[in-house]
C-alpha cells in the first residue's frame, strides 16, 4: 500500500472512526485502524466491538495512488502525528509487510503495525426500507435528552436512550431515575420500533451528525446502523425493556409559572456558587404570587437569594428544592425566550416545557430538606 494524500482530509475521517476505538478494549488489534486501499477510495475503519465507524475516502479526494493494500495502524499516537506533521501533502508507504512509513519531505515516521488477517469480520448492514431523517433534527433529539442518561453500570438500560416510533410519531427519553429528558419529532416510517441505544456511542454520534444531511437510520433487532455522507456508524443495541416512564409526567398542575429562561437560569447559576462544593448542589425556589425567590445556604460560607417576577396561577405559596447542576443542564436544552415550570407539591417532580414547543419535557425529582 501506498499513497499521497492531504493532511486535512486524512485527519478528519481519522477523527471520526477513532471516535470507536475503545480505552476499555481487551483485544489488542482493537486499538488499531484498518487501512484498506482500493479502486474506489481509502477505507478507514475501527472498532471496540459494539461500536463500527467505517469511512470511505473516495479516489478522488486522494493525491496518489500507487499501491493497494490492508494495513491495520496502531491508534494510540497516529492521530497525534498526522496532527502535527509539517506538511499538507503526507505519504503513507507499507514497508515490510507490518510496518509503515509516514513521511514528508522533512520527516518521517516508522510505526509497527498488525496483521489485517486477525482483524475480525465486520458486517456492515442496511435495511430496505430505513428511516430519514434530517441531521439538525438528529443532533437535536441527541442534544436534548443524552444529558439525563445515568452512569452508573448498576443499571445498565438506564445508561442508554430509549427510541420508540409509532405511527408518525418519534419519541425521544432519557432518565437516570433522578431526572427525565424526553423529547417528540415527527417522522415518516411505517414500523414500529422501541429501542436503547448505549449512551457512550450515541455521544460520539452525535459529535460528527452532519446537521445539513439527510440521515439514514437502518434499525435491526440488535443493532443500528447510521449512514451519512461516506460514513457508516453501527452500534449495537442494549438488551432489555426500558422502563415505563409515561406515568411520571402528570397532565394536570396546580402550578403553572411562566419565567424568562434567561433571567431564570441566570438565577440559579449565581445561587448554585455557594453550592458548587456540595454533593447534590441543592438551590431552593420559593413561588408566592408574582414574586420568586431563587436561594441557597452553605452554613460555612453563607446565604445568597435571587429575586425574580414571574407569572403565576396560583397565588398559593410554594417553597421546593432541587440539584441546581440538574436544573441548569435541563434549561440548557431549552432555545425560547420563555418556558413553564409546573409543579403540584413540594414532594412531586417539577416539569419545565417551552411555552411554545411542546415537543421537549424535562423532569426533575425534588430534594427534600427536612
Amino acid at each position: 500500500m501506498k499513497f499521497s494524500i492531504e493532511k486535512n482530509v486524512i485527519l478528519n475521517a481519522l477523527n471520526n472512526v477513532s471516535k470507536a476505538i475503545s480505552n476499555r478494549n481487551i483485544i489488542p488489534i482493537l486499538n488499531g485502524i484498518k487501512f484498506e486501499l482500493k479502486k474506489e477510495g481509502l477505507y478507514l475503519t475501527a472498532s471496540d466491538s459494539e461500536l463500527n465507524i467505517k469511512q470511505l475516502i473516495p479516489s478522488d479526494e486522494i493525491k496518489k495512488v500507487e499501491k493497494e493494500g490492508t494495513i491495520i495502524v496502531q491508534s494510540k499516537y497516529l492521530l497525534e502525528i498526522i496532527r502535527k506533521m509539517p506538511s499538507d501533502i503526507i505519504n503513507f508507504e507499507v514497508i515490510d509487510g507490518l510496518k509503515i512509513k509516514i513521511y514528508t519531505d522533512s520527516n518521517q515516521y516508522n510505526l509497527n503495525c498488525m496483521d489485517p488477517s486477525e482483524y475480525p469480520t465486520i458486517k456492515i448492514e442496511e435495511s430496505k426500507d430505513p428511516l430519514i431523517i434530517k441531521g439538525s433534527n438528529l443532533k437535536n433529539i441527541i442534544h436534548q435528552t443524552i444529558f439525563a442518561i445515568s452512569t452508573q453500570e448498576l443499571r445498565p438500560l438506564l445508561t442508554g436512550l430509549n427510541i420508540k416510533i409509532m405511527g408518525d410519531n418519534l419519541e425521544c427519553v432519557a432518565t437516570d431515575s433522578y431526572r427525565l429528558a424526553k423529547k417528540s419529532d415527527k417522522v415518516d416510517y411505517k414500523n414500529e420500533v422501541n429501542i436503547i441505544l448505549p449512551g457512550r456511542n450515541v455521544i460520539e454520534l452525535e459529535k460528527i451528525i452532519p446537521s445539513d444531511e439527510n440521515i439514514e437510520v437502518h434499525i435491526f433487532t440488535n443493532k443500528v446502523l447510521f449512514k451519512f455522507e461516506n460514513i457508516s456508524f453501527q452500534t449495537n443495541l442494549l438488551a432489555g425493556n426500558y422502563p415505563n416512564t409515561n406515568n411520571l409526567i402528570p397532565n394536570e398542575f396546580k402550578y403553572i409559572i411562566k419565567a424568562n429562561l434567561s433571567t431564570f437560569t441566570s438565577a440559579i447559576d449565581r445561587a448554585a456558587l455557594l453550592t458548587q462544593g456540595k454533593d447534590k448542589n441543592i438551590v431552593k425556589m420559593m413561588v408566592n404570587d408574582s414574586n420568586m425567590v431563587i436561594s441557597s445556604f452553605a452554613s460555612e460560607i453563607g446565604k445568597v437569594e435571587e429575586n425574580l417576577v414571574v407569572e403565576c396561577n396560583n397565588k398559593e405559596k410554594i417553597e421546593i428544592s432541587f440539584s441546581s447542576k440538574y436544573m441548569l443542564e435541563a434549561l440548557k436544552t431549552f432555545k425560547d425566550e420563555d418556558i413553564l415550570i409546573l409543579l403540584n407539591s413540594d414532594i412531586k417532580p417539577i416539569i419545565i416545557k417551552s411555552v411554545d414547543d411542546e415537543t421537549l419535557i424535562q423532569l426533575i425529582l425534588p430534594i427534600k430538606t427536612y
